[in-house]
């Protein structure tokens, strides 16, 4: 508990940085009230309902998410707030296989001899293009995972063979930073891959969500919140700031220090439309933060839960999680078997493929999917539900300035965008939410 006298706090916005800093506030001894613009939790990050053929109803979510063992904090989030992470996520060796068994999977030994044992047996890969990866794991480790800030992946990954690229780099690129690698950050790919498969046993394993995402973090969070005499109020638009001096105001109501966690955007539409109330000099800062977070741009993620169909179909995949090879004959990265993560009786046959930094119009990305679904799969498939995430993430390219976590005196922001190690992942906005919510003061 916090020595000092509790402050009443502001949060806004109900995603994963949000509530990891209300659960944080709240275990500082802080009086907590979260404004949630919409009526349901989670942000970019949350639940959605599905409607079978059968008349059943599925929760799905916004988009297929998966974590790995290295999100620590993440994980111990989880368990405070009343979550079981070993029942409500399947633990995997980290797998990225193809439908035709090429690629790599990793024994569950203690790092980094997973990922040395792994590529040694990596299925499709010539000794030569092993032992280069090899070699330039070593060379990664060595420098400390410490690169040129203007370099990006295809920089950083220039000397490895081709089929390197496009079997592991630009696949494994893809997933953790969204953004492609000849525009993606060579420093914080690296940070990704010394956490995951250089750190701890266990730190690449694939965590993949048995609930929805909605029920994994921020329901319970609001259970938990509420339980201690937090207030979480969705459907609370927020859309303006106000400064009288000591507090801000928020929907007329004085608070001692308010955090905003909503998306880059949203969060630089609110500073700018509040900051002429505001003394010059906490306006200035205002302006200066909305101008740094509207200059970050965006990469969309496209889900498309599709159901296999015919008699013919198997009901299972090759494993829960396969890679797909991406490019003109087809958009998706990966696809995943959702009755072999959460099993149900009878079997849904649903796969969720998922396309990052996706374009073009929905009917075109189906038609794409259910096209490369029979050509690498063997599976016809009927697309029920897609899902665009315009915003999903920001697009983590070299020497990128993100915004920092304060603002202006008691006003500073979290999220997986603001200034920090890690790309836009849900790790990365419960550290953000975590870090915020410990330097209230």
């Amino acid at each position: 508990m916090n020595s000092a006298a509790p402050l009443r706090i502001a949060i806004i916005g109900a995603g994963w940085a949000g509530m990891a800093a209300a659960v944080r506030a709240v275990a500082l001894g802080h009086d907590v009230t979260v404004f949630e613009a919409a009526r349901q939790l989670g942000g970019r990050a949350r639940g959605v309902p599905l409607a079978l053929p059968d008349g059943r109803r599925v929760m799905v979510d916004n988009g297929q998410h998966i974590l790995i063992g290295a999100y620590r904090d993440c994980l111990q989030l989880m368990r405070t707030v009343g979550v079981d992470p070993d029942a409500a996520l399947l633990r995997l060796p980290l797998c990225l296989r193809y439908p035709d068994g090429r690629g790599l999977a990793l024994p569950d030994w203690p790092a980094p001899l997973d990922a040395v044992a792994g590529i040694l047996a990596a299925r499709g890969w010539h000794w030569r293009d092993k032992a280069a990866l090899l070699r330039a794991a070593l060379a990664w480790r060595r420098a400390g995972f410490r690169c040129d800030e203007r370099a990006s992946v295809a920089d950083l990954c220039r000397a490895l063979p081709p089929r390197l690229h496009h079997d592991f780099i630009e696949p494994l690129c893809v997933s953790a930073l969204n953004t492609p690698m000849a525009q993606a950050s060579a420093q914080v790919f690296l940070r990704v891959l010394q956490d995951a498969l250089f750190s701890q046993r266990g730190g690449s394993h694939l965590l993949l969500p048995r609930l929805d995402l909605g029920a994994l973090l921020p329901d319970a969070a609001a259970r938990w919140l509420a339980a201690r005499g937090a207030r979480v109020l969705a459907g609370r638009r927020v859309l303006a700031l106000h400064w009288q001096a000591p507090h801000w105001r928020v929907d007329g109501q004085p608070f001692d220090r308010v955090l905003i966690a909503t998306s880059a955007p949203h969060a630089a539409r609110l500073l700018a439309h509040s900051a002429p109330t505001a003394t010059p000099s906490i306006a200035n800062q205002m302006n200066e933060w909305s101008a740094a977070a509207a200059r970050l741009s965006h990469q969309a993620i496209t889900t498309v839960y599709a159901q296999a169909t015919g008699a013919a179909a198997p009901l299972r995949l090759r494993a829960p999680m396969l890679a797909l090879r991406s490019g003109a004959d087809g958009p998706a990265q990966f696809v995943f078997d959702r009755d072999a993560i959460t099993p149900t009786q009878p079997p849904t046959r649903l796969l969720a493929f998922v396309v990052s930094t996706s374009v073009g119009d929905q009917a075109a990305l189906q038609g794409a999917v259910a096209a490369q679904s029979a050509g690498q799969l063997g599976l016809p498939v009927t697309p029920l539900l897609t899902v665009t995430e315009k915003r999903a993430t920001f697009a983590c390219t070299p020497a990128l300035q993100r915004p920092p976590g304060a603002i202006a005196p008691g006003l500073s922001a979290c999220g997986d965008y603001v200034a920090g190690p890690y790309p836009a992942t849900l790790e990365g906005a419960v550290r953000s939410g975590l870090q915020a919510a410990q330097s209230l003061r």
